[in-house]
C-alpha cells in the first residue's frame, strides 16, 4: 500500500509496524566516505521537490545530485509528514549515481511521538545509515554552550531521543537524532563534519536545489 492509499491510521499502524527494525548503534566499520543531504521544498500551489545532494565527507565538494517534482499525495498530518515525502526521495534515490554511505535529513528520527520520524523511516526502508537534522526541537531542550560541539539531550518521557548541537559559536542549536544504523555520538560527529554554517553543508544544498527547481 502506497502512502496515497493509507488513511492517517493506517500510516500509524504502518510507524508502529516498522519501528521495531530501527538499530541505534553504528555499523561496525562504519567509514562515511559519501554523505548525502535529502530535503523537500514546497510551492504555494502544492507543488514538492525533493532534492538529494551528495558531498565528499572530507573536502565537502558535490559529487552528485537528484531531484524529483511533483505534488504531495498524503494530507500535512502532525507526527506523519514523512509520508507525504518519501515517495518523491525514494525516487530521487534511485536516480543517483554515487551511493552515499550516511543519509542526513532535514527533519526528526528518533526524536518523535512514536519514535519513527522521517530519518528512521528512510532508514528502514533502504537499509542505510541515517541521521535527522532538525531546525526546531520536538519539545523544550536546554541550551547548549555556546560553543561548537557543545550540546544538551533533548529528553521525552525520560527517554533521551536527540540532542541540541551547537555547530558554530553565535548561532541557534540544531537537533539531530538518529535514523537508522547509527549511535547517537557518531551522529552528532558526522553532522558537526559537513557544518560550516549552522546547518549541515548537505541540508543547505539540498535545499537550494530544490527551491531552483521550483522556480
Amino acid at each position: 500500500m502506497t502512502p496515497k492509499e493509507m488513511t492517517p491510521e493506517e500510516a500509524i499502524a504502518e510507524q508502529e509496524r516498522l519501528r521495531p527494525s530501527v538499530s541505534t548503534r553504528t555499523d561496525p566499520g562504519l567509514v562515511v566516505r559519501h554523505v548525502a543531504g535529502l530535503d523537500v521544498s514546497y510551492a504555494d500551489d502544492d507543488r514538492l521537490a525533493a532534492a538529494i545532494v551528495v558531498l565528499d565527507a572530507e573536502s565537502l565538494r558535490t559529487v552528485d545530485s537528484a531531484v524529483v517534482t511533483g505534488k504531495a499525495d498524503f494530507p500535512y498530518v502532525p507526527g506523519l509528514f514523512a509520508f507525504r515525502e518519501l515517495p518523491s526521495l525514494l525516487e530521487a534515490m534511485e536516480k543517483l549515481t554515487v551511493t552515499p554511505d550516511l543519509l542526513v535529513c532535514d527533519g526528526q528520527g528518533l526524536a518523535h511521538p512514536r519514535r519513527f520520524g522521517l530519518a528512521c523511516h528512510l532508514g528502514v526502508l533502504t537499509d542505510m545509515p541515517s541521521v535527522g537534522v532538525a531546525k526546531t526541537p520536538m519539545g523544550p531542550f536546554s541550551m547548549p554552550d555556546d560553543v561548537r560541539g557543545a550540546y544538551t539531550d533533548l529528553v521525552d518521557n525520560g527517554e533521551v531521543v536527540g540532542r541540541a548541537l551547537r555547530t558554530r559559536e553565535g548561532v541557534k542549536p540544531v537537533f539531530v537524532s538518529v535514523g537508522h544504523r547509527i549511535d547517537l555520538d557518531r551522529a552528532c560527529a558526522e553532522v558537526l563534519r559537513v557544518c560550516v554554517t549552522r546547518i549541515p553543508e548537505t541540508t543547505r544544498r539540498s535545499d537550494a536545489l530544490g527551491r531552483a527547481q521550483l522556480k
